[in-house]
């Protein structure tokens, strides 16, 4: 089994690979809601950024929602308070629950000043992967109303309540996901990580329900 400092550590270092690739090439504004300008896997060296930034997300901390044998694997940062990730989460119902795609959620505490202490509590409850579903459906309602109404806000806690102080192996792995996040160069949640048909890699921050069908494939 791996050590949480050793993960860490490993996608410290593989995050710290993909910087000195030169990937930090998106602004703000292109990266907001927007597909990011990989190409397909089609040259050695496209294949090879690939596999290293993919490599970075396996390593991450992340949980599972889903098939293990989905033919598809999504990645997509979270910020236990992000109600774009709730909404996320409900749109992606059907391709999971057919079984057609696996979300693997990288989680971050970045968004308000308790999304730290309630992705702690996640990552140390008993089940994680369980509790953040739990927590996930449990949301969806005052989610969609509060989008419906234009007044988008910050999950409640109901489901997960924040801890005051975090333990040191936990915190060494948000930070180890925010610094992925940070080389990827993707600056909002949620962040979307996928490989297409090609097998070329694709980002986007935000995801409009008319990408859904592209990020994760047929129904």
């Amino acid at each position: 089994m791996t050590l949480p400092w050793a993960r860490a550590a490993r996608s410290w270092a593989l995050a710290a690979t993909v910087v000195a690739a030169g990937m930090l090439v998106l602004p703000c504004a292109q990266a907001q809601d927007r597909t990011s300008p990989f190409r397909a896997a089609d040259t050695p060296a496209d294949r090879a950024m690939t596999e290293t930034v993919w490599g970075l997300l396996q390593n991450s901390r992340w949980l599972a929602n889903g098939a293990d044998k989905a033919p598809r694997t999504v990645y997509v940062f979270t910020d236990p308070n992000c109600p774009y990730c709730n909404k996320f989460w409900s749109d992606a119902r059907p391709w999971v629950d057919a079984g057609k795609v696996q979300l693997r959620h990288v989680i971050v505490g970045i968004l308000t000043p308790t999304s730290p202490g309630k992705a702690a509590a996640l990552l140390t409850s008993k089940n994680p992967a369980a509790t953040l579903a739990d927590y996930e459906r449990g949301q969806v309602a005052a989610t969609a109303k509060a989008l419906a109404s234009g007044r988008p806000h910050p999950l409640g806690d109901e489901g997960i309540q924040p801890l005051a102080t975090i333990p040191p192996a936990i915190q060494a792995q948000l930070d180890a996901n925010e610094q992925i996040m940070a080389a990827l160069a993707l600056r909002a949640t949620p962040a979307v990580v996928w490989r297409d048909a090609r097998g070329g890699l694709q980002m986007r921050t935000g995801v409009p329900e008319q990408t859904l069908a592209a990020i994760m494939g047929p129904r």
